[in-house]
């Protein structure tokens, strides 16, 4: 039988670290599944979900964790089982002026829906004709099929005309 680990880590940017994290799962006969990785600020930061076989899973995670030997910060988690409760995933598209607030005004109306964030990305980009920062984000998000998708639509759209930028959930 096999088992998911997700693991978390932070570290130094440095060439190399991506290959030491390979070569782990490697040793182990993981299997690297699904990963977000990126330098932000001179750190390399990352998730990582990995499936291994049963018998190989403990020995993954404690050399997983021996990686904090080469000054990362790791935490590794064993994965969970998913549910049958049917969901609906869609993509929320956001564009505006940079401020802060925009991330937790929408996160906050997609949480009074009950909306799971399954992906978020987001970039501070130049507009074309101004040269002006603006907030760009993609999200990735899962709802149930009793949603409120109206009322939904209704504080995304108080959230666009109060911070000025533009909302799109899109199929």
């Amino acid at each position: 039988m096999r088992s998911n680990v997700v693991f978390t880590f932070i570290g130094e940017d440095k060439p190399g670290l991506v290959e030491s994290i390979s070569s782990i799962i490697s040793d182990h006969q993981g299997n690297w599944l699904e990963s977000r990785l990126s330098q932000l600020a001179g750190r390399f930061a990352g998730i990582i979900q990995v499936g291994a076989d049963d018998d190989r899973i403990e020995g993954l995670i404690s050399s997983l964790q021996g990686l904090k030997d080469q000054g990362l910060t790791v935490v590794v988690e064993r994965g969970s089982e998913a549910t049958d409760e049917k969901t609906s995933t869609h993509v929320l598209m956001l564009l505006g002026l940079d401020r802060p607030g925009i991330v937790h005004d929408v996160s906050s109306a997609l949480a009074a829906q009950n909306i799971n964030v399954l992906e978020l990305n987001t970039n501070i980009v130049k507009a074309a004709m101004t040269g002006e920062p603006m907030f760009d984000a993609k999200a990735v998000v899962e709802y149930a099929s009793s949603t409120d998708l109206l009322q939904l639509a209704e504080e995304l759209e108080v959230i666009s005309t109060d911070l000025g930028v533009d909302i799109e959930l899109e199929d």
